[in-house]
């Protein structure tokens, strides 16, 4: 994101979003950038001080929304599970109350890092209990979140929808619970997008790429600033980024003028990078893509997933092309 003059006022200043999902990785990093354009953030999740999530992870929506004001903006901190309709109606009575609507509504709700081994088993050996206990977690929370901040979304201009997913095309995500997941999330966006187009919301999906989340960081033995000794371990960890470039990105996208043009698609942090001039924190610009393309072998599995999802989404995109278009 460039830098702004003293007299620039910066591109999200009076603008209120809701980052569900803000304790850590590309939802602490969305928040943040928010922060850094001037919005002012809601940071909900279930990690607080002294009260962490199951996860027993030591970030805290706390520790998000001081990021946030440090950064430029405005964090306010507001425990919330999302799979509980009365704690995401309170929070949305507390961002009525306290700024009168919303603005952007960032879902990055997951959740998923503590599942364990089943996660990444075929169907035959899947825990398939557990699997739609996660997809509660992980889609229904994101269903339910859209669904009570849209009062507060309508009537704003250029009111945006961010659901937050990992991949941007049809291609398979290498297990069957991941997969359903990641793919249902990009689908309820264009969903949204179709529902809400004639209200004038947007709505929209986002992949980061290869991202160095806390978890990530520490499963690399590593910190944010030491991450490239673990290219030592994996090579492709060279192709990372930091949740600041998916945190960006959003950013850009909430401050974009023409946003109901670009509703119901899917993009990538390294795609709205190009697009927007942004950087990463460290000054770089990963693209997971083109990494994928230059150093993946050909005989990889991710290969073949990645054309038969093409394959799909492209007959997907023949058949509706110009829809939303024209309603």
């Amino acid at each position: 994101m460039p830098t702004l003059s003293r007299s620039t006022a910066p591109p999200l200043a009076g603008r209120v979003a809701l980052v569900a999902g803000a304790t850590r990785g590309a939802g602490r990093g969305i928040a943040v950038a928010l922060g850094e354009a001037g919005a002012t953030v809601y940071c909900s999740g279930r990690s607080t001080r002294g009260t962490p999530s199951p996860l027993a992870r030591p970030e805290t929506i706390e520790e998000t929304a001081d990021l946030v004001s440090a950064a430029g903006g405005v964090g306010i901190a507001v425990r919330t599970d999302h799979t509980e309709r009365a704690d995401i109606a309170a929070l949305m009575a507390r961002i009525h109350d306290g700024h009168g609507g919303l603005d952007l509504l960032v879902n990055d709700v997951w959740g998923g890092d503590a599942a364990g081994d089943w996660l990444w088993a075929p169907l035959a050996d899947t825990d398939v209990d557990a699997g739609w206990a996660l997809m509660r977690q992980a889609v229904y929370s994101h269903l339910l979140t859209g669904q009570l901040a849209l009062p507060l979304l309508r009537g704003r201009e250029r009111a945006l929808v961010v659901e937050v997913t990992d991949g941007d095309t049809m291609s398979y995500r290498g297990a069957i619970f991941y997969d359903l997941i990641k793919t249902t999330i990009m689908r309820l966006a264009f969903a949204l997008s179709v529902e809400l187009r004639p209200e004038g919301i947007a709505a929209v999906a986002i992949t980061p790429g290869f991202l160095r989340s806390e978890a990530m960081l520490d499963l690399f033995e590593v910190t944010e600033s030491t991450w490239r000794d673990g290219v030592s371990r994996d090579p492709h960890f060279a192709a990372s980024e930091s949740p600041t470039l998916v945190g960006r990105a959003v950013a850009a996208l909430a401050a974009e003028r023409d946003i109901l043009a670009m509703s119901g698609e899917t993009f990538s942090s390294w795609e709205l990078a190009r697009r927007y001039g942004l950087h990463d924190a460290d000054g770089s610009r990963p693209d997971w893509l083109a990494h994928f393309r230059r150093h993946i072998p050909a005989d990889h599995p991710a290969r073949a997933w990645m054309r038969a999802g093409l394959s799909w989404q492209d007959s997907i995109r023949r058949r509706t092309r110009g829809f939303l278009k024209v309603r």
